[in-house]
């Protein structure tokens, strides 16, 4: 117990005196994690408009193939990339593994699904004459797109919040298609796995409480976007 008390004291140190290494290990996470959901967000909205405003044939089999990607396992993204990117397959050329380019288009891949998903599902609740109103108006595809961005605006939120979410904890593609690069790659999930192994859980331990106060600082806005969007249906 006393050494268990004594590891916590030491991971709440690294934490408050901001220890280089552990800071660095926690920028390389929020970074890669946040240009995946801005370079993942745009077609994703396109996407999920389509499926919820436009009627095609087969669009049942791609809302369930969405669906279906939601479910896939993080470590099948990561050996997928890895057979496509390692020097042996199609992509080796372009010199991508084991770098945070490589980690982004996994955790691209990984998000775009809930994207989607949850995208669809607050566009697809919005009046479906707003679309046509603001057309009869004057307003152009564009403004028109953007208006329907803004009436479900707590949704868009609360779906980048969750993708997030997901993406920022995974470990299975990180660390294969990452590599677990000190000072490059290396992201708060496989920090965590390596130092587990190594018997150093201070570090870990520090880690594991930034994922668990991002965890919680993130279903506390998904609630309250959740609480808004409700507010303004019945509204």
């Amino acid at each position: 117990m006393h050494e268990l008390m004594a590891t916590m004291g030491k991971a709440l140190h690294l934490l408050v005196s901001f220890d280089p290494a552990l800071w660095e290990i926690i920028g390389v996470s929020f970074r890669v994690s946040l240009t995946a959901i801005l370079v993942a967000l745009p077609p994703a909205l396109l996407v999920a408009l389509v499926l919820a405003r436009v009627a095609f044939p087969g669009r049942w089999l791609a809302i369930s193939l969405v669906n279906t990607f939601m479910a896939v396992p993080t470590v099948v993204v990561g050996l997928v990339l890895f057979m496509l990117l390692s020097r042996s397959g199609p992509l080796g050329e372009w010199q991508l593994l084991f770098t945070q380019r490589a980690m982004v288009i996994g955790q691209i891949i990984l998000a775009s699904p809930i994207l989607i998903a949850m995208l669809h599902s607050s566009l697809q609740s919005i009046d479906q004459r707003a679309w046509e109103t603001a057309r009869q108006l004057g307003a152009g595809r564009l403004q028109a797109f953007a208006m329907l961005i803004h009436e479900a605006r707590f949704g868009v939120i609360a779906a980048v919040l969750a993708a997030f979410g997901r993406i920022i904890a995974e470990v299975g593609s990180a660390v294969m298609i990452g590599g677990n690069i000190e000072h490059f790659t290396r992201t708060i999930t496989t920090a965590i796995a390596l130092e587990t192994l190594k018997g150093e859980f201070a570090q870990g331990i520090a880690l594991g409480m930034v994922l668990l106060l991002l965890a919680l600082l993130l279903n506390v806005l998904l609630g309250v976007m959740r609480g808004r969007g409700q507010q303004m249906v019945s509204a």
